[in-house]
């Protein structure tokens, strides 16, 4: 059975007939599974991703990882399932570091992630690893990563564009050392670094030199989760230079993970709480997390909820009325959609700032949340760094994806209160949340 078979191109988006009352389980987390993945890989010594992400973005990782040697094998015990999404609770990695090799081509689809985490680890590899991807892929920018491994001794040819496709010439090892970078547009080039710096002869002092950094929980998660496997790491937050990381060179342990739910993929049920005035419990909240979407409680309790944090997990419940919102979403930019997308419905206007970055995700994200809200009569404007969303009275009609996963769920939280809202190509929400169209309905008790 094709994709399409299963998702058609124009997905009903459900309509609430009242208050949801639901508890939902979110999958691991693509961000924590992606960097354990590239840490297992180059430790010394085998170890376990527990509860990992099964999605496009986590399996292209994983397969080129294993296209340049590293033995990854999956099993999956037979405990139950839990009610509200797909059962992760028995599935697990064990990854074996090997020797790096090519030649071979990698496949990184639109995974920001894969193309910029795996050209620090190719550097390391014994002959040529190409890069190739989606169409989209090309127009992301890789000119932080692919100079700043210029500089740490790396031969790579991108034909001057920045971007890919490209090959890089692994030549079994690299200097490392001091590099200057402009990450402005991503915070993933920090952490690309930073993930293989251990490797390096020299390790790696990477100094942003730019405007300031988006999504700085990123880099967070990518230090805790390096000195978790024994790196040693020198950062800003821990009294060392603003804007400067260094990590020293060293052995990586093998370890034993469980990957903690996606806090970002648990925002579309959170809003429907909030849109709704029902209630969605998220199972296994962390108490302490370095992913954006821990976040959400402090937005979306703004914007006119309540939540409670137990042993159980996450309770968010809406009062029925959702308020508008001026925020800085710097940090936390891959909320902006769900954000947006609740902020049409509120009963004032917003301002979602510090998110100009977003231009140059899986699509331009701010284009497309405007031109799309717009098109079912809302009123949303473009600023130099977000959007301006004054609300009015919405209608049904198309919204369009553009093969981002996160403008599938946001148009699904807008077809929660407007009758007639159709999803084109809702599969796409397969890049970080499988199963999300099974995953929708349930919680509705469909």
């Amino acid at each position: 059975m094709t994709e399409s078979s299963v998702h058609p191109a124009l997905w009903p988006a459900p309509h609430a007939s009242g208050a949801v009352d639901a508890t939902v389980t979110v999958p691991g987390s693509k961000s924590v599974t992606n960097r354990a993945l590239v840490l297992a890989a180059l430790a010394a010594e085998p170890g376990w991703l527990r509860r990992p992400l099964r999605s496009r973005d986590t399996l292209l990782m994983a397969e080129a990882l294993r296209a340049m040697g590293v033995g990854i094998e999956e099993t999956v015990s037979s405990s139950s399932s839990v009610a509200g999404g797909p059962d992760a609770s028995g599935e697990a990695w064990r990854v074996i570091p090997a020797g790096l090799h090519g030649p071979t081509t990698i496949d990184v689809g639109n995974a920001g992630t894969v193309m910029r985490f795996l050209p620090p680890v190719a550097a390391l590899a014994d002959g040529p690893i190409r890069f190739d991807g989606d169409p989209r892929s090309y127009e992301r920018p890789l000119n932080g990563v692919i100079d700043a491994l210029r500089v740490l001794g790396a031969r790579i040819d991108d034909d001057g564009r920045g971007s890919l496709p490209l090959t890089v010439h692994g030549g079994g090892a690299l200097d490392g050392g001091p590099v200057a970078i402009d990450a402005s547009s991503s915070s993933q080039f920090v952490s690309a670094l930073l993930l293989s710096g251990p490797r390096f002869n020299q390790g790696v002092e990477v100094r942003h030199t730019g405007d300031k950094l988006p999504s700085m929980p990123h880099i967070r998660m990518t230090v805790d989760m390096l000195r978790a496997v024994g790196a040693q790491v020198d950062e800003p937050e821990t009294g060392g230079e603003p804007n400067v990381w260094r990590v020293s060179p060293s052995a990586l342990l093998g370890r034993d993970l469980t990957v903690e739910p996606d806090l970002s993929n648990a925002q579309p049920f959170l809003a429907a709480a909030l849109v709704t005035g029902g209630r969605v419990t998220i199972p296994d909240w962390p108490e302490r997390t370095t992913q954006p979407g821990d976040a959400l409680r402090e937005i979306f309790t703004a914007m006119g909820g309540s939540c409670e944090l137990t042993e159980r997990g996450l309770t968010f419940t809406g009062s029925g009325r959702i308020h508008g919102i001026d925020v800085d979403l710097g940090e936390v930019g891959e909320l902006t959609p769900g954000i947006a997308a609740v902020a049409a419905l509120a009963d004032g206007p917003s301002t979602l700032s510090g998110v100009a970055h977003l231009r140059l995700h899986e699509t331009d994200r701010l284009a497309a949340l405007t031109k799309e809200i717009n098109e079912l009569g809302g009123d949303v404007t473009e600023t130099a760094d977000g959007l301006r969303i004054r609300p009015r009275p919405l209608h049904g009609g198309t919204f369009h994806t553009y093969d981002d996963h996160r403008m599938a769920t946001a148009g699904s939280i807008i077809g929660l209160a407007v009758p007639g809202v159709e999803i084109e190509n809702v599969a796409t929400t397969a890049k970080t949340l499988p199963d999300f169209p099974q995953m929708w309905t349930g919680m509705l008790g469909a």
